[in-house]
């Protein structure tokens, strides 16, 4: 498909993206999508949360997903990372690492975001197994089980709170000095949630089932699940070096329908919004393609 003009450029071909290019296909949409295969959820060993494919992994969802949008044959998938993008006359041009360069009047990013893992050992290992960041995700597989929350401050209340409704076996470990306020932490004592201020110097673990935590003074103490918000970037710089907005979050900006500030771009799932699920992934897609179809009826009807 060298150099071939396409409708729609979708970069990124995970949930959200793969959601949209079956919209676009079932309205006969000339749709590529251009995929790095690296979805941000690979280390998970199950999805949850998703009806109709609640405990399947995201192998298996992504594989049917991928098969059930190749069915429309206005869509079409090739395997490349795309490396820029440009305003053009007609729309826009994407070129991808593998040299080639494609057109479309639409561009959607559905690039996802990367973790950027802290540096201690043992913790990539465990991430999206046993150390997590969202209850509703992966809370009921390790309910009522001796839980941690790796956080400090407000963030570290928050979380706190949330996560006690899925165990009452819960400690706080700010890795360090507490930002907590008084009042915080004695509503944390009130609820049993203790506050441990130790370094954390490694995770223990067997393949990826975290066991215990082991401090920079040498004690240590037994965990089975550990709830943290790591920082990230976005997947891909290529939409901010188009011009889109990121919010001072991290995300791409966008408007209720998915359009980001620039004219004729949208994007959706894991890039723009803090709520990863595979769920919200795919809706989101879903109305991405919706929404972007119809702009382009009324702008030719």
């Amino acid at each position: 498909m060298k150099n071939n003009a396409v409708e729609v450029i979708i970069i990124g071909g995970s949930n959200a993206g793969l959601a949209a290019a079956m919209a676009l296909g079932r309205a006969l949409r000339k749709v590529l999508v251009i995929d790095s295969g690296h979805p941000c959820n690979a280390p998970t060993p199950f999805s949850h949360n998703f009806l109709t494919n609640d405990g399947r992994t995201p192998e298996q969802i992504h594989e049917v997903a991928e098969f059930q949008a190749l069915t429309y044959p206005t869509v079409h998938l090739i395997h490349d990372e795309v490396t820029g993008a440009q305003k053009t006359s007609y729309g826009f041009s994407v070129s991808t690492s593998g040299g080639d360069s494609y057109t479309a009047g639409k561009l959607v990013f559905a690039t996802g975001i990367r973790d950027i893992m802290p540096p201690i050992p043992g913790f990539a290992e465990c991430w999206g197994k046993t150390v997590i960041h969202c209850p509703y995700c992966h809370g009921y597989e390790v309910k009522g089980v001796e839980t941690g929350i790796l956080a400090n401050g407000e963030t570290a209340f928050e979380l706190a709170a949330l996560i006690s409704n899925w165990t009452n076996r819960l400690t706080v470990y700010t890795n360090g000095p507490s930002t907590l306020t008084k009042n915080q932490v004695s509503k944390l004592t009130e609820h049993s949630i203790a506050v441990n201020q130790g370094e954390i110097k490694n995770i223990q673990h067997t393949a990826g089932n975290i066991c215990a935590l082991e401090f920079a003074d040498g004690s240590g103490t037994l965990i089975s699940a550990l709830y943290t918000r790591p920082a990230f970037e976005q997947h891909s710089q290529v939409p901010a070096f188009l011009g889109c907005e990121i919010t001072d979050a991290g995300y791409i900006k966008t408007d209720a329908n998915q359009r980001t500030t620039i004219p004729g771009v949208f994007a959706c799932g894991d890039n723009t919004t803090r709520l990863r699920t595979v769920a919200n992934a795919v809706a989101q897609g879903t109305l991405t393609g919706m929404v972007l179809n119809k702009e382009m009826i009324e702008e030719n009807f």
